[in-house]
């Protein structure tokens, strides 16, 4: 697998899904995908993906590469120009190469407080880090 379109797919998925964060927010998201990763590489599970671009794009796990979702269509036109998505690429840069510390408590999913109801998948489960505007979980 090309080590550059990894880092493209995973900055894409960074800028989708948490755009609107701090640098730190765009890690812990980085760090859910790499979680995923290792799970797989582990043997735990391999459900989510077995490689970065996989996790990235397994259906309906992260919504910005749903094809109904707007976020598709930005993720998918969005340029170096744009000073956030260049945070993006530098955070995917260094977890495509292994240097991006774990700041969520390896945590695999993840889902934003402003939504009403919990998904079902939280149900009963300790949070294991808040970071900004999302709430991290090791559903392993």
């Amino acid at each position: 697998m090309e080590k550059n379109l990894e880092i493209d797919v995973l900055a894409r998925t960074l800028y989708g899904e948490a755009r609107n964060q701090s640098r730190e927010g765009l890690q812990a998201v980085a760090n859910v995908i790499l979680n995923r990763v290792s799970a797989a590489k582990s043997g735990t599970t391999k459900w989510w993906g077995t490689d970065i671009i996989s996790v990235c794009k397994k259906p309906y796990q992260f919504s910005c590469w749903n094809a109904s979702d707007p976020n598709c269509k930005i993720i998918k036109e969005i340029t170096s120009d744009n000073v956030i998505f260049r945070i993006c690429i530098d955070i995917a840069t260094k977890a495509s190469n292994g240097m991006l510390p774990d700041i969520t408590n390896g945590a695999t999913s993840y889902y934003a407080k402003s939504m009403k109801t919990p998904p079902p998948w939280a149900k009963n489960k300790v949070p294991c880090t808040i970071i900004r505007d999302h709430i991290f979980f090791n559903n392993i």
